[in-house]
C-alpha cells in the first residue's frame, strides 16, 4: 500500500531543511516490519511543495508502526514541525491495473 501526503514548506525554510529530517526519520521507519521504502518529490515550479510517498506491505504494517513509533522518530518529526504543514492525501492499495507505454520491443 501507499501512504501519500503533501508537505508545504513554511516561509523562511527550504525543502532541504525538511528533507534532512525526512531522511533521518525514514531511515529509522524503514526498519519497521513491512516498510518498503519512501520517496520525496518536489513540485515542478513550486519548490515549497513536496509530495511524500511511503510504501508498505500492508495498511496493518503501517498502522502498527504508527501505533508505537520509535521515540527517536517522534523527536525528529517534532523537530521538523516548524518547517512545514502536512496534509494527508490518503492511503492507497497497490494498483489494480497499470498502463505502460509500449517499449521499443513492442513497436
Amino acid at each position: 500500500m501507499k501512504y501519500i501526503f503533501e508537505v508545504h514548506i513554511r516561509d523562511g525554510y527550504t525543502a532541504e531543511d525538511y528533507a534532512d529530517a525526512w531522511v533521518r526519520a525514514s531511515e529509522l521507519i524503514q526498519q519497521a516490519p513491512g516498510a518498503r521504502g519512501t520517496e520525496l518529490h518536489r513540485k515542478i515550479d513550486d519548490p515549497a511543495t513536496l509530495i511524500a510517498i511511503a510504501h508498505w506491505d500492508s495498511k496493518q504494517s503501517r498502522d502498527a508502526m504508527e501505533a508505537q513509533p520509535a521515540p527517536r522518530v517522534k523527536e525528529i518529526i517534532r523537530s521538523a514541525a516548524p518547517f512545514c504543514e502536512i496534509r494527508v492525501i490518503g492511503e492507497f492499495k497497490e494498483p489494480e491495473w497499470v498502463v505502460m507505454p509500449p517499449g521499443p520491443q513492442d513497436a
